[in-house]
């Protein structure tokens, strides 16, 4: 049936349906001067989009081609470029223990990659392929996020290559486990299997996060990534020594803020409160003691855990870092002079 055909019993089929006292219809026993069947539609020029619409289409043609898929084995993931001579960032579970993985880039290509190096203790994994003048995508400062910003996730969730979602940063320094000391970032960007080791951008299209962890319940699941300063921290380390080391102060902590301190007669309202000092730590050795409110590391102001954790960012075993404490009791203000530690390594743990 030709296309004139079926307009014509498409067009009759509505005026049946619709009755024959409307007068829509050709006149079919050949009256010529009736007028022709059809309907006329509106058509404006072109598909309107909004600002924000435009923006994610935007970001997502500059960043996807720099997306990859990683695979090992029958298990995969996704990676992001970060340079143009085949430096890729994904997660530790990604690569697992492997070393090497199979790379499938954006144009089709599938070059063998090296695992350079991987930090399980933040699940971040560096893997290197020979290649140049590769799409990379910038990164951001996730040290400025703002909870309620934009996220976009791209990844390849469920075999489904280069897969674009869309949300908002939900939380920061979010501590769901026992693994990254400095937290996650908390997303409802849809992230399913296959998006781990992906990106998540900001609405510049810069990396603020490597997509890592599900965490799922009955209504649902959210979204976790390693946030892109401390991956960047971690693969700075791999890249320089093919292996991270992490130091501890050797305390745990809980945050101090207005109503903690007026509850319990604090002496300052920000800080963070030493629960427990690790027995042979670097704090012991310096003198830290329960109770005590850490308010400062060298120059930098402790408001909270994250402040802390990104305060040590960075140092290496044998460093000395001045931390400023309020002790209760009349014990006054103090600074003492701490000597880190070396962190323990941490295994690889599977995620989902």
């Amino acid at each position: 049936m030709n296309s004139k055909t079926n307009q014509i019993v498409a067009v009759a089929a509505a005026a049946g349906a619709l009755g024959a006292g409307i007068g829509i219809g050709q006149n079919l026993a050949g009256d010529r001067q009736a007028p022709r069947a059809g309907v006329v539609w509106a058509q404006g020029g072109g598909t309107v989009r909004g600002m924000e619409e435009r923006n994610i289409i935007r970001v997502a043609k500059e960043v996807r081609p720099a997306v990859v898929s990683v695979s090992r084995g029958r298990g995969s993931g996704s990676g992001v470029i970060i340079s143009e001579n085949g430096v890729i960032l994904t997660n530790a579970h990604v690569v697992g223990t492997a070393d090497t993985v199979r790379v499938q880039l954006a144009d089709g290509r599938q070059p063998q990659g090296r695992v350079v190096g991987r930090d399980p203790s933040v699940d971040i994994a560096v893997v290197k392929i020979d290649a140049q003048n590769l799409p990379k995508a910038d990164v951001a400062d996730s040290d400025q996020l703002e909870i309620g910003q934009a996220a976009i996730a791209i990844g390849n969730p469920l075999g489904l290559d280069r897969t674009v979602t869309t949300g908002v940063v939900s939380a920061v320094s979010r501590r769901i486990d026992e693994g990254n000391s400095e937290g996650f970032i908390q997303t409802d960007a849809a992230i399913n299997p296959g998006n781990s080791g992906g990106p998540l951008l900001d609405s510049s299209g810069r990396v603020i996060g490597i997509n890592s962890q599900i965490l799922t319940g009955p209504g649902g699941g959210l979204g976790f990534a390693v946030p892109i300063n401390v991956a960047r921290d971690a693969a700075n380390q791999i890249l320089a020594t093919g292996r991270v080391q992490r130091v501890r102060l050797g305390v745990s902590y809980n945050d101090v803020d207005p109503d903690t301190a007026e509850a319990f007669n604090l002496p300052v309202s920000q800080g963070v409160v030493v629960a427990e000092v690790t027995e042979g730590s670097a704090a012991e050795r310096a003198g830290i003691r329960a109770q005590d409110i850490i308010t400062r590391v060298d120059e930098t102001p402790i408001r909270g855990g994250g402040d802390l954790r990104r305060a040590l960012r960075g140092r290496k075993p044998g460093d000395t870092v001045a931390v400023t404490l309020r002790r209760g009791n009349g014990g006054g203000t103090r600074t003492v002079d701490v000597r880190l530690s070396a962190a323990p390594q941490t295994r690889e743990r599977e995620r989902r």
